[in-house]
């Protein structure tokens, strides 16, 4: 793996940990991780794992490791089969002073979740998963999931996501990372509450049926290019075609 951006003398390797460093500060900081192919596509049937390379499960690992909790969509969670995290041990040493792993916060309206698939029964007592969900979801479904969870609730008819996210900076989960899916980054990036997109973009062509990483319910930026959906670009890792890009989200500017 290479630093091609900004420029870097050859040599060891970069340090990842270095480079995928939360701000430091109190206040909770949201962080997407994505990948897509070359032509724009987010999944290749169905799941994003078919575009992933070494270099982005790497990464994928070092930022589950980092954060203090991670933010999926309840489709998402379905599709690619979650489990609770787990980080390899050469990550272990960036969980110092806190839990072993962090845990899965799970948005959903519905609640149609599984009570007692591996996501709920097998998370460890130190990162039990969570729920966030609504005040008029079932109330049947509240309380059979809260038997293994968490529940947050976070809104009336619809997942508040500010509500959400201050409640999990309030519980002290402030470095949150969000891996979707689609419509879950498209609500996040809407509101205005993300900080920051890692886009790992695979070298591969998927062609035409697949989605795109982002489904919003209207535009982001402006035809000036400013607005939610600006982006500045921090850094670019290369490793086998594989380009591994960290954006920060830019305010627009005053005035």
């Amino acid at each position: 793996m290479r630093q091609i951006l900004p420029l870097a003398d050859p040599g060891p390797e970069p340090d990842l940990a270095q480079l995928y460093a939360y701000p430091a500060g109190g206040t909770a900081w949201v962080r997407a991780n994505m990948v897509a192919s070359a032509d724009g596509a987010a999944a290749i049937d169905g799941r994003s794992g078919g575009l992933a390379g070494a270099a982005d499960h790497l990464v994928f690992g070092l930022l589950r490791a980092m954060a203090d909790v991670i933010l999926v969509g309840a489709g998402t969670v379905r599709a690619e089969a979650y489990r609770p995290a787990r980080v390899a041990q050469r990550w272990a040493g960036l969980r110092a002073g806190r839990p072993p792993s962090p845990p899965i916060a799970v948005v959903t309206r519905s609640l149609e979740l599984d009570p007692a698939g591996p996501l709920l029964t097998g998370a460890p007592a130190h990162s039990r998963t969570i729920v966030i969900t609504t005040q008029a979801a079932p109330a049947r479904r509240k309380a059979d999931l809260a038997s293994d969870a968490e529940v947050i609730i976070a809104g009336q008819d619809h997942v508040d996501l500010s509500a959400a996210i201050g409640a999990l900076a309030a519980a002290g989960y402030r470095r949150i990372l969000t891996e979707g899916g689609p419509h879950l980054l498209g609500e996040i990036a809407g509101a205005g509450l993300l900080d920051e997109l890692c886009l790992t973009v695979s070298p591969l062509l998927a062609g035409t049926g697949a989605g795109r990483i982002i489904r919003a319910v209207g535009p982001l930026a402006g035809p000036d290019g400013t607005g939610r959906g600006r982006l500045s670009l921090a850094h670019v890792l290369e490793d086998q075609g594989n380009l591994l890009c960290r954006y920060l989200v830019s305010a627009p500017p005053a005035g």
